[in-house]
């Protein structure tokens, strides 16, 4: 008699949870496969480190088959869900078409960057959800400070100025070590600091830094970052992305080379096309993550809108947070529906926020308890070292030296500008035009 089949889609932190706890559960009494574009489990909180020099890259991925010992990893991006005959079609590395039949299906998809229909956004701007977008960032903004120090004055200008939008999580991060990376770029370079001034600027068309948090973390995220040295403007939006710059709709125009977009990120694209019910993109679930009218399909993590039984008539935010405990939960109920265990119904309370804000400083609420600077920035790091599924020593040790040793000012070039646009539906992979990944 063969084993049945559970194929898990996507190996975010929803993704990589539910495969885990359910190889644990059902051990080898069921086949649990794990189609991810990647051979590696990305942990995105300390991606805008890698983008400033602090970790390398490998650093923040996680091998999924030394983590996942019970899961076939089978590489490729999910193209379409066949759910009558219960079939998985996938484009493989090479541009391979595979096919995998299930018995459970897991959908952990993840999310890809918003886009608004801003004129020049999709074309000047690149968006930072996945690891080529944060090498290519490094590069671009290394490349940046070194053509201005050879430039006339008014190019040097343009070239370090530096915008992100979105002051979000992701956006107040970049912005906050973005500032420092450049500024140790020039400390590093004898008679630099005499001719370039880096200037970052923030923008969100919201009323504070971090709008979906608490306001005394939002304060404490804006002091630091101003008297960083960044320019915080709330309420204000880009009407259009030029390539001399952006236009904002306060009647400024910024000159600059870099738009680096974290406006928010929205479901993939793979979610709506299932053709079952959708909230905003995110494919509507029970309290116990299944499907309704398919008890063999799960959702969990940014793929799935479900209940927020802590605040009736809402849904769970789009977080970390909410994904890996989601994909526990789904891990769980997969393997009773198995006839392993009992289900469980997904309820969460937030545990907090943490908001690093680069060397010693940070924002944090860890149980609801307001933190601000260097304790702030040790309960963050420590958090992040007791999250990450592996590669602790080797991020501890990272931070160590960055703490005392100059920071490697070189570009690689690996990652050109047109390999990573900001309309993709897989941020975690390079794009080359015309590659076997194009469809």
């Amino acid at each position: 008699m063969s084993r049945s089949r559970t194929v898990v889609v996507g190996a975010g932190f929803a993704g990589f949870e539910a495969a885990r706890t359910l190889s644990r559960r059902v051990r080898d009494e069921a086949e649990v496969v794990l189609l991810n574009p990647t051979d590696y489990f990305l942990y995105l909180p300390l991606l805008p480190q890698v983008a400033a020099g602090i970790l390398e890259p490998r650093r923040v991925t996680v091998p999924l088959p030394g983590s996942l010992p019970r899961v076939r990893l089978v590489l490729g991006e999910a193209r379409h869900i066949d759910l009558d005959n219960r079939l998985v079609r996938y484009t493989g590395p090479e541009g391979e078409r595979g096919e995998l039949t299930y018995d459970r299906l897991v959908l952990a998809v993840g999310s890809v960057n918003k886009l608004l229909p801003i004129p020049g956004v999709a074309e000047y701007a690149h968006g930072f959800r996945g690891l080529p977008e944060a090498l290519y960032l490094r590069d671009h903004v290394t490349r940046q400070i070194e053509l201005a120090a050879a430039a006339d004055p008014a190019e040097s200008a343009t070239r370090t100025t530096f915008v992100v939008v979105g002051a979000g999580y992701t956006g107040t991060e970049v912005a906050a070590q973005g500032k420092l990376f450049t500024d140790a770029l020039i400390r590093g370079q004898p008679g630099w600091e005499r001719r370039l001034t880096p200037r970052w600027l923030l923008l969100d068309i919201a009323p504070r830094v971090l709008p979906e948090l608490d306001p005394r973390l939002s304060r404490t995220a804006a002091r630091v970052l101003r008297g960083r040295g960044v320019d915080v403007r709330t309420g204000t939006s880009v009407l259009e992305a030029t390539p001399k710059g952006v236009q904002l709709d306060d009647g400024d125009f910024v000159e600059t080379r870099t738009l680096v977009w974290c406006v928010g990120v929205r479901p993939d694209p793979l979610v709506a096309e299932v053709g079952l019910p959708v909230e905003r993109g995110r494919l509507l679930v029970d309290p116990q993550l299944g499907v309704p009218g398919h008890p063999e399909v799960f959702a969990c993590g940014d793929a799935a809108a479900v209940p927020d039984l802590t605040r009736p008539g809402r849904y769970t935010p789009m977080t970390a947070q909410h994904a890996a405990r989601q994909g526990k939960v789904a891990g769980r109920n997969v393997a009773a529906s198995l006839g392993y265990g009992e289900r469980q119904t997904y309820a969460h309370h937030d545990l907090g926020f943490l908001v690093d804000l680069g060397g010693v400083k940070a924002a944090a609420n860890p149980l609801g308890v307001p933190l601000s600077g260097a304790l702030a920035g040790a309960v963050t790091r420590g958090y992040h070292l007791a999250a990450m599924p592996g590669n602790r020593v080797r991020v501890a040790a990272d931070w160590m030296l960055d703490a005392v040793l100059p920071r490697q000012s070189v570009q690689l070039g690996l990652v050109r500008s047109y390999t990573v646009p900001l309309d993709t539906a897989s941020p975690e992979l390079a794009r080359v035009p015309g590659g076997p990944r194009e469809e």
